[in-house]
C-alpha cells in the first residue's frame, strides 16, 4: 500500500469511457481529454506514482488493452486491480440496438472464441440444463480469463465486483442464490467478491438476512458531502457504514460528478472512520498528479 493511512486509494476509469453521472456534455468533455491509450496508461501510472494503490475498472476492450500495455511496461505487479463486471453500458447499447437475443448470442460467441474450453463447455451444459448457477459460473470464468490474459499471471486481481445494475436488481428480486454463488465461486479462487451498489443500507440488511458475511466482501458505493446518489439518504448510508464490524466499503462518486473539488471531497471522506478506501477518476496526467498527491497527503494526515 503506497499511502500510510490504512485506506486503499484507487484510480477509477469512468473518464476513460466518457462516463459522467451528471450530464452527457460533461461525458463528452471527459473522453476528449484522454484521447489515446498511451495517455490513459500515463494517467493511471501517474496516479500510482502519487499515492494510488490500484486501478478500479469496468472490464471492457478498452481497459483490457490498457492492462496489456501496463503489463508490457512491467508496471502491473505492484498494482491492486478491482475489476467490475459486466461492462453494463456496452451491453445496454447492444441490447438497445439489436435486441436482447442478439446480446445473448454475442456473449455466447465471445465465450466460444475466448479459447477457454472450460467456460465454453460449462456454458453449453448450463444452457442445456437451464441452470442459472452454472451460467453464472461460466460467465465469471470467462471474465476472469479475459482479465488474466490481459494482465498476466503476476498481476494481483484483488476483487471482482458485480456491477450495480445486477447487484441492485438481484437485491430487488430477492435473488439470494446469486449473491451466495458469486461469493462462493470467487472465495474459492482467493479473489475478494465485490459488489457495486446504489442501495448500500439495503444491501447490508439483505446480506445479514441471508447470512452472507460482509466482512469477506468489498462494497463500492457512493459517499460524498452532497449525498449525491446516496440512497435512501446520506444519513442512512453513513449510519450503515458506522455499524459495520470492519471496513469493507470503497467510496465512489466522491466528487459528486464534479460538483466538489478534490480538497472539498477529502474534507468529508477523512471523517468517515469505517471506510476501506476511495476511488476517484482523472482525465489528464496533470489532474492525476494533483488529485492523488492531495488525497494521499490528506489521508495520511487524517485532516
Amino acid at each position: 500500500m503506497n499511502n500510510a493511512s490504512g485506506k486503499t486509494l484507487l484510480i477509477g476509469d469512468n473518464p476513460f469511457h466518457g462516463i459522467s453521472h451528471l450530464s452527457q456534455e460533461r461525458a463528452r468533455d471527459r473522453i476528449g481529454n484522454a484521447d489515446s491509450d498511451v495517455e490513459k496508461v500515463n494517467i493511471v501510472l501517474t496516479a500510482i506514482e502519487n499515492g494510488a494503490d490500484g486501478f478500479m475498472f469496468s472490464v471492457s476492450d478498452l481497459t483490457l488493452q490498457l492492462l496489456k500495455m501496463m503489463r508490457e511496461k512491467n508496471t502491473l505487479e505492484q498494482v491492486e486491480l478491482y475489476a467490475i463486471i459486466p461492462y453494463a453500458y456496452e451491453y445496454v447499447r447492444i441490447a438497445t440496438q439489436t435486441g436482447t437475443p442478439a446480446l445473448a448470442k454475442k456473449i455466447a460467441k465471445q465465450i466460444a472464441i475466448s479459447g477457454n474450453l472450460g467456460a465454453a463447455l460449462g456454458g453449453l451444459g448450463a444452457v442445456l440444463q437451464m441452470n442459472p448457477k452454472s451460467l453464472l459460473k461460466t460467465y465469471l470464468t470467462y471474465e476472469l480469463s479475459r482479465i488474466n490474459s490481459a494482465a498476466g499471471k503476476k498481476a494481483k486481481l484483488t476483487s471482482l465486483m458485480l456491477h450495480e445494475v445486477l447487484t441492485d436488481m438481484g437485491l430487488a428480486l430477492n435473488l439470494d442464490w446469486l449473491f451466495k454463488s458469486y461469493v462462493s465461486y470467487l472465495s474459492e479462487r482467493d479473489i475478494t467478491p465485490g459488489f457495486n451498489t446504489r442501495n448500500f443500507p439495503y444491501l447490508v440488511r439483505k446480506f445479514k438476512e441471508w447470512d452472507i458475511n460482509l466482512d469477506e466482501t468489498v462494497i463500492a458505493t457512493q459517499f460524498n458531502k452532497a449525498g449525491f446518489q446516496m440512497n435512501p439518504s446520506r444519513e442512512e448510508c453513513e449510519k450503515a457504514l458506522s455499524n459495520l464490524s470492519r471496513p469493507v466499503v470503497v467510496a465512489i462518486s466522491v466528487l459528486a460528478a464534479g460538483y466538489f473539488k478534490p480538497p472539498e471531497a477529502a474534507d468529508y471522506l477523512v471523517g468517515l472512520e469505517n471506510l476501506k478506501g476511495i476511488a476517484v477518476g482523472a482525465s489528464t496526467v496533470k489532474q492525476a498528479h494533483e488529485t492523488f498527491a492531495l488525497f494521499q497527503k490528506r489521508l495520511k494526515s487524517g485532516h
